[in-house]
């Protein structure tokens, strides 16, 4: 049977395993199964890395016994899974298969680009989410407010799959990181920026390093080693560069942005993990072309707090801060505490998300519907009188 008896030296330790995820496996570990963090998914399969003697080996299983229909919960980068080696199958060249997950602490989770209302995993497990933002082109702030409201939203799966007990939801925590500071020309312009993207990103480390010159690396790995990371950001934000520097080898192929647009291409297609030389675990993911809302409604919260707090001055609790009388966050508008750009990202954001959640759930459907209806007599009635009365 496996040893469920945990310290730093323990073989899985390097991949994060630690004292919450050995207790939570004892159940299967008395049915002679063996826990191991899946580090890549490919077309129903996993590799998964189990411990070995001292050390660790790398396995294929399938996972058709937790095959779901839901996909928030069919297996992901970053999940432990409790794996079934006595049953492998020669013939479909898998060592054996995945019969469950332990707990998910956390996920990070984007809608897809569908019309359908479905979520995406893209890494679970996690303590930081490093959101890679590139200084080779103009800053996007409020795409930067984005990753952030979905970070700070602290998503993890409504429950296990199979038979694990679940867990409460905890975010990891977010740190921008500002790639290619080496282009930002003088450090004053770099200061500017930095300062930027903190006034985008209240509460939030903000870093500015370089893979050319190393400017910033230490620092970074001294965030890393903290546990597991995973490395979000557009095509040609610089993640496999950074992936290759932080790991010590080549092990991500790097391709030069378009010379006629500057976008990158897509040189990373899997979402892979795997240890760090100075502690720690990274999951490098493609670009991401898109990054639409997920019930993100907590991490919008907290994304844009500056502005919830300037709201909870309005003279009324439903100011939709168009105007109203006694209005906070308009006034702070007007005096320059707070920009047009980054009220009008909230609302944008804040109406992304509704539509999102509204659609698996009928009580806000009918509570916007009512609203929109509102709305739209609250118009008629203000054109009738601006008419005035008809002879």
């Amino acid at each position: 049977m496996f040893n469920l008896t945990f310290s730093a030296a323990h073989p899985l330790s390097a991949y994060g395993w630690d004292q919450g995820f050995a207790e939570s496996f004892v159940p299967h570990a008395e049915q002679g199964f063996l826990p191991g963090r899946i580090v890549r998914v490919d077309r129903g399969r996993v590799d998964a890395v189990v411990p070995d003697g001292d050390g660790v080996r790398t396995v294929l299983a399938d996972t058709a016994p937790v095959a779901t229909g839901d996909p928030l919960r069919v297996p992901c980068t970053g999940d432990w899974a409790v794996l079934d080696l006595a049953n492998g199958r020669s013939g479909a060249h898998v060592d054996g298969v995945v019969r469950a997950l332990l707990p998910r602490r956390t996920a990070f989770v984007r809608s897809t680009s569908s019309k359908r209302a479905e979520g995406q995993v893209l890494a679970t497990n996690l303590d930081h989410i490093v959101i890679c933002v590139s200084l080779a082109e103009p800053l996007d702030l409020g795409r930067i407010e984005r990753f952030l409201a979905l970070a700070m939203s602290g998503a993890a799966d409504e429950g296990p799959l199979d038979t694990c007990a679940p867990s409460p939801a905890s975010g990891a925590q977010p740190v921008v990181v500002l790639t290619k500071a080496d282009l930002a020309g003088a450090p004053e312009g770099l200061a500017h920026l930095v300062a930027d993207v903190e006034s985008a990103a209240p509460g939030v480390p903000v870093l500015a390093v370089s893979s050319a010159t190393g400017d910033g690396l230490d620092v970074l790995r001294a965030v890393l080693a903290g546990g597991t990371s995973v490395l979000l950001g557009r095509s040609g934000a610089g993640k496999s560069t950074l992936v290759n520097v932080l790991v010590g080898e080549e092990v991500q192929l790097v391709q030069a942005i378009r010379d006629r647009d500057g976008k990158g291409r897509h040189t990373t297609t899997t979402r892979d993990l795997r240890p760090l030389p100075g502690g720690g675990a990274l999951i490098d993911t493609p670009g991401l072309r898109g990054v639409g809302m997920w019930d993100a409604h907590t991490g919008l919260a907290r994304t844009f707090s500056d502005v919830e707090e300037l709201a909870e001055e309005c003279r009324f609790h439903d100011c939709a801060h168009r105007g109203e009388p006694g209005c906070a966050v308009q006034e702070a508008v007007d005096s320059g505490e707070l920009s047009v750009r980054r009220l009008e990202s909230y609302r944008k954001l804040q109406r992304e998300n509704q539509r999102i959640v509204a659609k698996t759930d009928a009580r806000l459907r009918a509570e916007l519907r009512r609203d929109w209806k509102q709305k739209q007599a609250l118009g008629r009635h203000m054109m009738e009188r601006k008419r005035g009365p008809q002879r």
